[in-house]
Parts: structure tokens; C-alpha cells; sequence
């Protein structure tokens, strides 16, 4: 099959943007929102270029929405939200420049790839920010959970539950998104410490893409190959709803899980009615990172100090620490009730921590009600 040329793919783009900025006035995408007579006005581009329909970048984009709305200071939010590599980001970045948006917020899809269109940027006079993961552009900020630390703490107490030793289906997200790297990176940081821990499919694990589907594709034919039967645990990277679901249809016994704060898969862990057995840990990965990511950009804009973290290793960023809650501990089960009573009618593939003190200023119960009709 050819390769569309360069003006189709320009004009599917065009489209994209089209679509979605009409859907972004200010009622609807969260521009403008209550603007005081005389307040300065921005106007922001959001690039997510992959994981559509999987929970936490969908809420994501909604909590991007929300902090603008609530801020008063966006008077048009533009997003493009799709399925797409690092060439096409790549190409929706340019396309948010050529609209001359202020700032440009994204979820980026490789840490070097998008450098060019991020330097234009800034030749610009536009200010970006990267929210998820981190990009090695210097005058990007990055603003995103601390995803070595999320997949030490998930990895320690999984390997603790096993005693030291038995076999870890080890579950992984996107190849090559900055986050999986880091999650691998602290997954095997902890494997070092436990001789005794055996990996499999190998100690590179298995790819689900952050795909619900895939996720239950992959487990499923785990299961039907006869594999599942001989492992002892199982970490995962956002996809333990997806898991769980499928050992539960095969009628197969439950296997310590380490997984995300994901809404369906929280309730799981508290329900034991019909998940008899199920000892798992959640590890929060705030999708809230999206609206951070909006606010940061807001006070680059005004001209305010920013404080970057000391430790994160790279300039200009911004770490968010995770914490764990499991259903084994009196004081595990009180946070994980504490983070279901936040998901309340909430789509179960959506992460619980819906907000970040000092960063997002939205409410939190009313999150999910800003993006309908958005």
C-alpha cells in the first residue's frame, strides 16, 4: 500500500484540529470559564498522541479541560487527541504552532523525537510542557509521575508477598514511551534485590500497549496456553482491571496482583464476594497530570518562579511521588476506600487520584461532569 502523500496527510490533520476546535469554545473545552472582566487571556494546544479509550489518557485530556475551564484564563483549548507514532505527534505539535496557540501541553510518544517541532516552538514564543513522562528538549518542562519509583513499590511488595522467590508475569505498557522505560527501569532495580524472583515471558515482559483489548488478548492466550498455572504473581502497568477480568472468566484461581489505582480494579480489590482470594496492591498514577500540566503551563505564561524538583535528574522538572494501598493491611483497605469513595460513577478504566495539591484547582467531583459534551 503506498503512503499517503504529504498534502493528504496535512489535510487529515487540518481535519483533526478542525473537529476538535470546534468542539473548544469556552463552555465546551474549557476556555474561558469564568474570566473576570480584564483578566489576560491564553490560548493552549494539548497533543495526546496514543492510548484513545484507555482510561487514563482519556481522563487525562478531561482534566486538562477542566483546569482550563476553572482557571479563567484559557479563552480557547485546543486538542488533538489520537492514534498516532512520533512522526505524526511530531506533526500535530507543528500544526498547534502554526495555529499560534501560547503554550503547547503533551503526552509525548518518544523523549528526543519530538525535539524539532519543540525548538520551533520556543523559537516561537511558545511555551511547552510535557505531562506522563519526560522529553530531553531543554527548554520543555516535564511534569509527570515518578514512574521508577511506581514500579519499585509495586515490584517490592510483590515480590515480599511471594517470599523472596516463585515466578512474575511480568506485564508492560507502550515500547518505547518514556514512562514504560522508567517503569521497566524501577521494575528492574527491585528484581536485583530478589535472586530468587524468575521472570517471565523473559525479564523484558510482555507488551500490552495500554490497550484494554490487547491487555485481555494477551491474557487470555497466557491463560489458555496452560502458562498462568505456573506462575505465583503478576505486576502490571495500568492493565490489572483487564487481567483480573480474564482469570475470572477462565474460573482460575487469583494470583497476587501489583497494578495502577485503577477505579475496576480497586473495587475488585475491596469486593471479596466476587473476587474470593484476589490480594493485590494499588499504586497511584495520577491522571491529573493532565490539568497540572495546564496550570504549569499558565504560570510559565504570567512569568512565575516554578521550583523543579532536586532529584528528578533532568532540568526544568517537576516529580510527582506515587503511593501504595493494598487490601491485606487495615490501613491499606482505609486508602483504597478512601480512593473509591473519589470514583463514585466513574468509568471503572479510569485512575481514582483525580486531583494534585498545589497544582490543579478544579473539583474534583465535578471533573467528569466539565467534560461531557466536551
Amino acid at each position: 500500500m503506498s503512503k499517503p502523500s504529504t498534502r493528504a496527510r496535512s489535510l487529515a490533520i487540518l481535519a483533526v484540529i478542525a473537529i476538535v476546535s470546534a468542539c473548544s469554545s469556552p463552555a465546551a473545552s474549557g476556555g474561558g470559564g469564568s474570566a473576570s472582566q480584564g483578566t489576560k487571556q491564553y490560548t493552549i494546544g494539548y497533543s495526546n498522541g496514543g492510548g484513545v479509550g484507555n482510561g487514563f489518557r482519556e481522563e487525562q485530556v478531561c482534566t486538562a479541560k477542566a483546569e482550563a475551564k476553572i482557571s479563567g484564563q484559557v479563552s480557547n483549548l485546543t486538542v488533538i487527541h489520537r492514534n498516532t507514532d512520533a512522526a505524526g505527534q511530531l506533526a500535530d505539535i507543528r500544526s498547534l504552532i502554526a495555529k499560534g496557540v501560547n503554550a503547547i501541553v503533551f503526552n509525548p510518544n518518544d523523549p528526543n523525537a519530538l525535539n524539532p517541532a519543540l525548538a520551533e516552538a520556543n523559537a516561537a514564543g511558545i511555551k511547552t510542557v510535557s505531562v506522563d513522562a519526560y522529553v530531553t528538549d531543554p527548554n520543555t518542562w516535564n511534569l509527570y509521575n515518578n514512574q521508577v519509583k511506581y514500579a519499585e513499590l509495586g515490584a517490592k511488595w510483590l515480590f515480599d508477598q511471594l517470599g523472596g522467590k516463585g515466578t512474575v508475569w511480568y506485564t508492560r505498557g507502550l515500547a518505547g514511551h518514556p514512562a514504560d522505560s522508567d517503569r521497566d527501569k524501577g521494575f528492574q532495580n527491585i528484581l536485583k534485590q530478589y535472586p530468587n524472583i524468575k521472570v517471565v515471558p523473559n525479564n523484558q515482559g510482555v507488551f500490552t500497549g495500554w490497550d484494554p483489548a490487547k491487555a485481555t488478548e494477551i491474557t487470555n492466550n497466557f491463560i489458555s496456553s496452560g502458562q498462568y498455572d505456573h506462575i505465583d504473581g503478576i505486576w502490571a502497568s495500568g492493565m490489572g482491571k483487564q487481567i483480573v477480568d480474564a482469570i475470572k472468566a477462565a474460573n482460575k484461581p487469583f494470583k497476587p496482583i501489583a497494578d495502577a489505582d485503577i477505579n475496576g480494579l480497586v473495587s475488585d480489590l475491596l469486593d471479596p464476594t466476587n473476587f474470593p482470594g484476589l490480594k493485590g496492591a494499588a499504586v497511584s498514577n495520577t491522571a491529573a497530570v493532565g490539568g497540572a500540566g495546564v496550570a504549569l503551563a499558565l504560570k510559565l505564561l504570567k512569568g512565575e518562579q516554578v521550583q523543579a524538583d532536586p532529584n528528578a535528574g533532568r532540568a526544568n522538572t517537576v516529580l510527582l511521588d506515587p503511593v501504595l494501598y493494598d487490601n491485606l493491611t487495615d490501613s491499606g483497605k482505609a486508602g483504597l476506600r478512601g480512593w473509591a469513595a473519589n470514583g463514585k460513577g466513574m468509568d471503572p478504566l479510569w485512575p481514582l487520584t483525580l486531583s494534585i495539591p498545589n497544582w490543579t484547582s478544579y473539583d474534583p467531583a465535578k471533573v467528569i461532569s466539565s467534560c461531557k459534551g466536551a
